[in-house]
């Protein structure tokens, strides 16, 4: 929560796919309202009664669970919102997954109408630690007395300069979810995705896993000066390599700052273990 000195306290709410760190929800009070993850017919809350390790092991010895994913119920925005609300906001800011791979911005957007204050809905359009670099921004200019027309132009501003590279673990699981209507991921080699406007591309085809280290830092290193690096991660099998990936990034000009997130649930239902990449972004002052 972020009081202006005239009388507006701004809250923040963004949604679990967001996989927002728990530095960065504690650091500016936000709110994150749970996805569904259902495991072989059993529902759970991402982030509740369901965390990256506890999701992962559903893989082991092989196993490839029955996994599907929902956006929060308008019901569970309206206690989030509440709950800003009891801790004394007048605004309230819910920065969310990009409308067209979720329903979560409508399920945000009814729950805004019934609710006492005004709240602002933005549409990132992208997904996973791109939210999350988003409240990130938004956290940073509310605690300047920013207005949240401001902090809406802000994060409308920072999306298009927010960029992703990965390597898709479990490929079947990208396909069969529908995340992979616009790219080919049983071509030859390895692909290295990357994300636009919530639509993946192929970024580029590598012989070895180990070559997706080259093809990432490459991506970061052209980005303009100034940027930081958030370090994805799934499960242990993605470790060593995002430690590869660290080691290549660290040596990189421009690079303020390398951070590292966790490829949950609400993401990994469509990836897999094995997992790994980075967003890129201007660093956040």
């Amino acid at each position: 929560m972020f009081d202006d000195g005239n009388g507006r306290v701004i809250g923040l709410v963004t949604d679990s796919n967001s996989q927002i760190t728990p530095a960065i929800a504690e650091r500016f009070d936000v709110e994150v309202v749970p996805m569904t993850v259902t495991i072989d017919g059993t529902e759970f809350h991402e982030g509740v009664d369901l965390d990256a390790d506890q999701f992962y092991a559903h893989f082991v010895d092989g196993n490839r669970p029955e996994i599907t994913t929902s956006q929060p119920s308008p019901g569970q925005f309206v206690v989030a919102f509440e709950r800003l609300i009891e801790r004394g906001c007048t605004e309230i800011v819910s920065i969310h997954i990009a409308e067209a791979m979720s329903g979560t911005i409508a399920s945000a957007s009814t729950a805004a109408a019934i609710v006492a204050v005004p709240v602002h809905v933005i549409d990132t359009g992208t997904a996973s630690f791109g939210v999350a670099v988003c409240v990130w921004a938004a956290g940073v200019a509310a605690g300047r007395g920013a207005l949240a027309s401001d902090i809406r132009r802000r994060v409308e501003n920072l999306v298009p300069r927010i960029g992703t590279a990965f390597m898709v673990g479990v490929p079947m699981l990208t396909e069969r979810g529908g995340r992979a209507n616009t790219v080919d991921l049983d071509g030859d080699g390895i692909a290295v995705l990357a994300m636009s406007g919530g639509e993946l591309e192929v970024l580029d085809r590598v012989t070895t896993i180990e070559d997706t280290i080259d093809v990432m830092s490459t991506y970061a290193a052209g980005w303009p000066d100034g940027a930081t690096v958030a370090i994805g991660t799934s499960d242990e099998s993605s470790n060593r390599l995002a430690d590869r990936l660290l080691v290549a990034l660290a040596g990189l000009a421009g690079v303020d700052d390398i951070v590292h997130y966790r490829i949950g649930p609400s993401v990994g239902a469509h990836t897999g273990p094995g997992t790994f990449g980075l967003f890129v972004f201007p660093t956040i002052r």
